[in-house]
């Protein structure tokens, strides 16, 4: 019997994460430039591969931007959100989709689930043969300046405050896991400027990047949030900011019917 993968996320939490996310969507200058970011990353490699889809799948991208582009191509678009649904708070939530999808973009989501191959799974038999998976989510290397800033408000007593992430060796080795054909891995970085902690943090919050792990450490106290200020300003650069850097890892895969055995 295979065994359960660990619990690394909560899906309550997760949740929460979302539903903060989508009210804070609701200002007029309300950061999303990381799924801008893929949004149109993906319309370039649509564009560059000549894949024209007219059934498409679309998980995650609540700007909505995706689906309209696509279904002003006129393609047939279903969009899924799997946190913000009725289904119940599991990991792959609401999967397993419907199938016979000739496209599939899972944009900002598979970084926080706790079965990330049994994701993939579930998305590579929502295809039909011939169709494409495209893939992006927060990558290793993501908010090194962050790491390294609460690792100095922590002192001697570190806490988990940022989730574990998925490099591009580990991305390739899961797409042929999980009957990817002819996989593409590979990274990019957005790098932006902050002239508070304050504002990196709302950032965060306001693109549903904050913390949703099980275990997360104590909230920052006086003394911690005090310390974490000071290595802020310490990064600062002659005009006061600081630069943090988003990785953003992409995992492209075909479904391709399997070939009979020759004899």
């Amino acid at each position: 019997m295979a065994s359960s993968p660990p619990t690394i996320f909560a899906p309550k939490r997760r949740k929460a994460l979302r539903r903060r996310m989508a009210c804070l969507q609701q200002q007029p200058d309300a950061p999303r430039y990381i799924m801008d970011d893929m949004v149109d990353d993906v319309l370039d490699r649509l564009s560059f591969l000549r894949h024209e889809p007219k059934r498409a799948l679309i998980v995650g991208d609540w700007t909505g931007a995706l689906a309209r582009t696509l279904t002003a191509a006129g393609c047939s678009v279903e969009c899924r959100d799997p946190v913000l649904s009725d289904a119940p708070l599991d990991e792959v939530a609401p999967y397993p989709f419907a199938d016979g999808f000739d496209f599939i973009a899972s944009l900002g989501t598979l970084d926080t689930v706790n079965d990330l191959p049994g994701a993939l799974v579930h998305l590579r038999r929502a295809l039909a043969d011939g169709g494409l998976m495209i893939a992006s989510f927060m990558a290793a290397g993501s908010l090194p300046a962050l790491r390294a800033i609460m690792l100095e408000a922590d002192a001697d007593r570190p806490s988990p405050r940022i989730h574990p992430q998925v490099d591009v060796r580990a991305g390739g080795q899961l797409l042929q896991r999980c009957g990817f054909a002819d996989p593409v891995i590979d990274s990019h970085h957005l790098d932006v400027r902050f002239r508070s902690l304050e504002g990196l943090v709302a950032d965060l919050r306001a693109q549903g990047l904050g913390n949703c792990l099980a275990r997360t450490g104590a909230p920052l106290g006086k003394a911690e949030l005090a310390r974490a200020r000071i290595a802020f300003a310490a990064r600062a650069d002659a005009d006061g900011k600081v630069t943090e850097r988003f990785e953003i890892l992409t995992l492209s895969g075909w479904a391709k019917p399997l070939r009979p055995p020759k004899f």
